[in-house]
């Protein structure tokens, strides 16, 4: 694990050295996940909802059979995204809805698939860097294990755009490319319904709630990927809600996901 107080040198060193490791890669995070039995619980849970909803013939399901291929969420973290778009149009909450981080698009789809099959008309902005995962900082618990992912989870632009093209789903649709440091405290986002962090690493997740958090409207809410699956995720959220003096309980949807509401008040 990496040490905060290390001078820029040394935590160059220290990577330097890491990069080494990717070879092991994925077999040094397989060991490291394998000693938590709950992930492994909701791993094996996860492979059973992926093949019911192949067959299913629920609404979800269809729109499931859509993205599946553009998408590392769960069945239970899109469903929730599903559920969501479903709530802020049916109790009427103005806003775009908003996604950070969306590698391939399938997360960002469901949601515009979503809003196709209700007939509403909002604008879906998606920020990503479009090259892939940034390195994690040394605020990231998991370092060692959060720097084999540098450059994964990679969506090319065009590739997403046409992802969207294909389901006919393009329109009203931002694309926004970048690092959230540099993009988001310059977005033109006026109020947002429905917020979906899947930002990984620490500084990302932190950036994405401090830039945007404020713009969520009372009662919209904010779906986190990562919670409980990346450390530095983790972090970032507690960190903020405790400095914001937010006491609600986030609700979980798998080992990963969580989601809130924002207070009205």
């Amino acid at each position: 694990m990496l040490d905060p107080s290390m001078e820029p040198d040394q935590l160059a060193e220290k990577q330097r050295g890491l990069a080494g490791s990717r070879q092991n890669h994925p077999f040094k995070e397989i060991l490291y996940r394998l000693r938590d039995p709950g992930l492994v619980a909701d791993t094996v849970m996860r492979s059973a909802a992926e093949a019911w909803h192949v067959i299913s013939p629920s609404e979800f399901s269809g729109l499931y059979r859509q993205v599946r291929s553009h998408t590392m969420c769960s069945p239970a973290r899109l469903g929730t995204l599903h559920q969501g778009v479903k709530y802020v149009v049916h109790n009427r909450l103005e806003g775009d809805l908003v996604e950070c981080g969306c590698a391939r698009g399938g997360s960002a789809a469901l949601m515009a698939l979503t809003l196709r099959q209700l007939g509403e008309s909002r604008n879906l902005w998606l920020f990503d860097t479009f090259e892939g995962l940034p390195a994690p900082t040394a605020d990231d618990p998991d370092y060692e294990i959060a720097e084999l992912f540098t450059g994964s989870c990679r969506g090319q632009l065009d590739e997403v755009r046409e992802f969207f093209r294909r389901h006919e789903v393009a329109e009203g649709v931002q694309f926004v490319k970048g690092l959230f440091q540099d993009t988001l405290p310059l977005s033109p986002i006026d109020r947002i319904a429905l917020l979906h962090i899947d930002g990984d690493w620490y500084e990302s997740v932190r950036v994405c709630l401090e830039s945007l958090y404020d713009k969520v409207v009372p009662g919209g809410i904010i779906q986190f990927d990562d919670y409980g699956y990346w450390k530095g995720a983790r972090k970032a959220v507690d960190e903020f809600l405790a400095q914001r003096g937010i006491r609600l309980p986030l609700k979980r949807l798998d080992y990963s996901g969580r989601s809130l509401l924002k207070p009205r008040a």
